[in-house]
């Protein structure tokens, strides 16, 4: 593929394949909730830390998603830098499934806490270059200069929260949870007013 690109509508198709493998992670995830095989309320209550941690995960998905979907609107031709950036960002969040069980098995203890944890990271390896790569090739003018400076400035604050709360772990893994909460809460929406802390 030369440096000209698909455009627009190599775009779709992206955007469509990234949907359909977001759309299998929530599935995978969904089935690790298995239901009790004995009756009685009291066995469904001992699985709150797999649903919490599903919970917790599907936020992250569901987060990453919206987020995904506003960068992609300011693509304007896929490039094979963009694609593979791309692939890698699907193939981290398709690991969340498995810490995420793993997190909610170990009842949130201290090791799976900081495996969850740098699972929640990872994404970020790709996302960062691929919103880059976004940057350079897609939509210019003012308005995609402060979206690209805000979720970028965002981001670096999350892998500081996320960091902090990976040390704080070792004093109580629900302080690593805590962390993992706040950066969910920070993303809550593709666009907020939380947004105004990262402007200029």
């Amino acid at each position: 593929m030369s440096e000209v690109g698909e455009g627009r509508p190599g775009i779709g198709r992206v955007e469509a394949f990234s949907d359909g493998v977001l759309a299998i992670i929530v599935t995978i995830m969904v089935l690790e909730l298995h239901a009790p095989e004995l009756p009685g309320l009291d066995k469904l209550v001992h699985l709150w830390p797999v649903f919490l941690a599903y919970v917790l995960s599907f936020a992250y998905v569901g987060i990453y998603w919206a987020n995904h979907h506003r960068l992609f609107s300011h693509a304007m031709r896929v490039t094979n830098l963009l694609i593979w950036l791309n692939l890698g960002l699907l193939f981290t969040l398709s690991l969340i499934p498995f810490t995420a069980a793993y997190l909610g098995e170990q009842h949130f203890s201290r090791e799976a806490t900081l495996v969850y944890l740098a699972s929640m990271v990872l994404p970020g390896v790709f996302y960062v270059p691929l919103q880059g790569e976004i940057r350079r090739t897609g939509v210019q003018g003012t308005s995609a200069d402060t979206y690209h400076r805000q979720t970028s400035r965002k981001g670096i604050a999350a892998v500081l929260i996320y960091l902090v709360g990976a040390a704080l772990t070792f004093l109580s893994p629900w302080l690593g949870i805590g962390a993992a909460a706040l950066v969910a809460f920070l993303w809550c929406l593709p666009k907020s007013p939380f947004d105004a802390l990262f402007g200029d």
